[in-house]
């Protein structure tokens, strides 16, 4: 887990900011109510498999802990989050970040889950990127609707943080904003 994530939002500029949230794996459950994830560097907010959510989300513990605004849930690769609309659409109300994760970097199926959200679901609070996530997809995760990225561990933040100055013009549109109309 790293110390620090990659904030952009929609209509800001990237910075460095402190990870809140642990991503907890979901396992060590064992049938058990609901086992608070093994929290590590004093952190209280944990991202929970939406697998894990789907089966635990009426628990008491659950539902105290999420509305303290100290649960999110997180969506695997091959999550469809289409045939969950209905938790979606729910979701919205409870969980203040929701994350996609990447399990290899040449696996995209979370630059998807990303533009699902946005796009179908108009979603308004963070999405993170979580995973296998490095320098290279950052752009495109911005353009598609991430605003949060949690780096790979070995990747550089600043050299990361430099990839959202770049370019200056948009050839295409994206959840961000529209293309740049070129004056001729």
């Amino acid at each position: 887990m790293n110390k620090q994530i990659i904030r952009f939002p929609k209509d800001g500029q990237a910075s460095l900011v402190a990870n809140e949230w642990q991503v907890w794996d979901g396992e060590g459950d064992e049938g058990a109510p609901f086992n608070t994830p093994d929290l590590k560097h004093g952190l209280n907010k944990v991202l929970v498999p939406f697998h894990w959510w789907i089966s635990h989300h009426q628990n008491a513990d659950v539902v105290q802990r999420t509305n303290q605004g100290a649960l999110g849930v997180w969506f695997a690769a091959d999550d469809d989050i289409l045939k969950h609309a209905d938790i979606i659409e729910a979701g919205k109300k409870v969980w203040p970040v929701v994350a996609a994760h990447f399990p290899i970097f040449r696996d995209g199926r979370s630059f998807s889950t990303a533009a699902l959200l946005r796009q179908r679901f108009a979603w308004q609070a963070e999405v993170r990127a979580i995973g296998d996530v490095l320098i290279d997809q950052l752009l495109q995760g911005a353009r598609v609707g991430f605003d949060a990225f949690e780096m790979r561990p070995d990747q550089d933040m600043d050299v990361a943080l430099k990839q959202f100055d770049l370019y200056t013009v948009t050839t295409q549109n994206s959840w961000r904003s529209k293309r740049t109309l070129l004056e001729a």
